[in-house]
């Protein structure tokens, strides 16, 4: 390839960090960007040519995937910087105040005042959150949850003092009946042997007996859906990439749950990083892969952290690599890819453009990923909780795992609460169980308030009404009530949430994480944040009855023709809060 590369010149520093990727392919643009971008805190012209000069990529190209990443700056920023979230369940928890506090001390967030407004950095139950960040031959992260404008002054100017941050605890830590979270909170995260004496990779030995069609057999039987949102069958998933002749197939562990209000996937990588290996070594055993990529937020330091050191151990006791507990020809690796900040590559096909080393656009569909998915082979993609439970399913029998939940959603299921409730955290429930249940095991709304909505699903779910709190956690019962459960997203605002600029953070949100590939998505989410911005400010120009048709005009535009269900779910939550919570007459008012 001739390339036109910039007449500049990488620092040493930058120079070194890049020249470790030589001889590499294009799917490591993501891996070399992060490398700069751990070393000196942003990247470069010249970094950005040296990069493209050693894995052969276009300037204009290269240029393209390093500015889609929130994460990354292309313009010189110091070597230390605080990221701070503004999103929706730290805004309820005190986010403006923090912020307003830190313009008077720091200056407007910016690259020289050392901080920088962010969205949501999933970890939602201990709102106000901020990561501070430093660059250097080993770069340093520290989350800091919950935080204070003083706490983030103090780091901004120190720089962070240590990468993992605290140990990750659920709520119900310890409580008998729990399948998902039962190691969490309990079990070393850190310990092999832990692990396996509470019964780690008694599933993969169970798997590997069974045979890849027997897995499939018994996932399928069990009824497991996916936990993302879609509530696709696994099984049916696993079954079609299996009989693909093509050769050779792929597993994508979804970690990047950037959904507003998320934060499940996190909290089962941080409190048991081995469970996600063994699911994604059964998962690639009964779909032929040979190769597993876990796509891991790059926003998670702690999870990071605690899956190399899974990864590492789990090869050194031959779980992972050749011939895996001693079944002759079953290879299998797992490779960490990072996210930079990126909600889209939640999406399946944008992770897939994202490894390869372009834009994390989602790519249309057919073809399907269990036909043509990663480098265009026959690709399986489940999140992380999906996952999980396989290893409940083989060692519990598919019968057993049917018996819990309902006959239409089978297995437990895990909520991430948040916002204005009491014992905010993740909580592991049979399908089933009622939102009135759910709240009432985190403890409702603090002492002194009232309920005023659940928001289901995150951004791109939808609000419940306090009186609708009789509605069963299942699939089908969300879909009859005209709203999803999503992600697992159960958002709490109490009567002194200011509705409105809840609202306006879910438009702004989109607006922001919108790619831009698709004219309905990208012209759409501006249109509406435009007009939720006058009916909630009740500008002078503004006329409400206007405004109100032209949000369900562009909303039903973006559901109807974007690419994928970013712009088709953008419109959801603001769209339930005009007609399920009456906010249209409130904002005519």
């Amino acid at each position: 390839m001739d390339l036109k590369l910039l007449d500049v010149e990488p620092s040493e520093a930058e120079r070194v960090v890049v020249d470790l990727f030589t001889g590499m392919g294009r799917d490591q643009l993501l891996p070399a960007l992060h490398a700069v971008n751990d070393r000196v805190g942003w990247i470069s012209q010249g970094a950005l040519n040296h990069i493209c000069r050693v894995l052969h990529i276009p300037p204009a190209e290269a240029y393209g995937v390093a500015s889609f990443y929130s994460l990354f700056s292309l313009s010189e920023r110091p070597p230390k910087v605080v990221h701070v979230c503004v999103d929706l369940a730290c805004q309820v928890n005190g986010a403006k105040s923090l912020c307003d506090r830190l313009t008077a001390e720091l200056g407007p967030a910016g690259a020289k005042s050392g901080w920088l407004r962010s969205p949501c950095l999933g970890v939602c139950e201990k709102a106000p959150v901020a990561l501070a960040f430093e660059a250097g031959e080993v770069a340093a992260e520290q989350l800091l949850a919950p935080t204070t404008a003083e706490e983030v002054i103090a780091v901004a100017a120190a720089g962070p003092s240590h990468v993992d941050g605290e140990r990750a605890e659920v709520p119900q830590a310890g409580s008998p009946g729990l399948r998902l979270l039962k190691r969490v909170g309990v079990v070393d995260p850190e310990s092999l042997d832990d692990y396996r004496a509470t019964g780690g990779y008694s599933a993969l030995r169970t798997a590997l007996l069974l045979g890849p069609s027997g897995v499939i057999r018994e996932v399928t039987d069990a009824k497991l859906m996916g936990r993302g949102g879609a509530a696709f069958p696994t099984g049916r998933k696993w079954d079609a990439t299996a009989r693909q002749p093509v050769r050779p197939h792929y597993l994508v562990c979804n970690a990047d749950e950037s959904e507003p209000g998320t934060f499940k996937d996190r909290l089962l990588m941080e409190g048991d990083p081995y469970a996600v290996i063994e699911s994604m070594t059964i998962a690639g055993y009964a779909a032929g892969c040979s190769r597993g990529y876990l796509y891991l937020r790059g926003e998670y330091p702690r999870a990071l952290h605690l899956l190399r050191n899974a990864i590492a151990r789990a090869k050194e006791r031959n779980f992972l690599g050749e011939n895996i507990m001693g079944h002759e020809g079953f290879s299998f690796e797992i490779e960490i890819r990072r996210g930079a900040g990126a909600y889209i590559c939640g999406e399946e096909t944008a992770i897939f453009n994202s490894i390869e080393g372009f834009r994390g656009e989602p790519r249309s569909k057919p073809p399907f990923p269990v036909e043509s998915g990663l480098f265009g082979k026959p690709t399986v993609v489940n999140n992380v909780e999906t996952l999980v439970n396989v290893p409940v399913i083989l060692t519990e029998g598919c019968e057993a795992y049917t018996r819990i939940g309902t006959s239409g959603s089978a297995g437990p299921k895990l909520f991430c609460l948040s916002g204005n409730v009491s014992r905010p955290g993740v909580y592991e429930v049979p399908f089933g169980t009622t939102l009135g249940e759910l709240l009432d095991l985190a403890g409702g709304v603090p002492p002194g308030r009232e309920l005023r909505a659940v928001l289901l699903g995150g951004a791109a779910g939808g609000f419940v009404r306090p009186d609708e709190l009789d509605l069963p956690l299942t699939m089908e019962d969300a879909r009859a009530a005209n709203t999803t459960l999503g992600s697992g997203v159960v958002l709490v605002l109490d009567d002194t949430a200011d509705l409105g600029s809840f609202l306006l953070r879910i438009a702004a949100f989109f607006r922001d994480e919108s790619c831009g590939q698709c004219v309905p998505c990208r012209i759409g989410t501006v249109r509406q944040e435009e007009a939720m911005h006058r009916l909630v400010g009740k500008r002078p120009l503004s006329t409400s009855a206007e405004d109100l048709q032209l949000l369900r005009e562009v909303g039903q535009v973006m559901r109807d023709s974007s690419i994928c269900g970013l712009g088709q779910t953008a419109w959801n939550a603001i769209e339930s809060a005009l007609d399920r919570l009456g906010y249209a007459e409130e904002a005519a008012s």
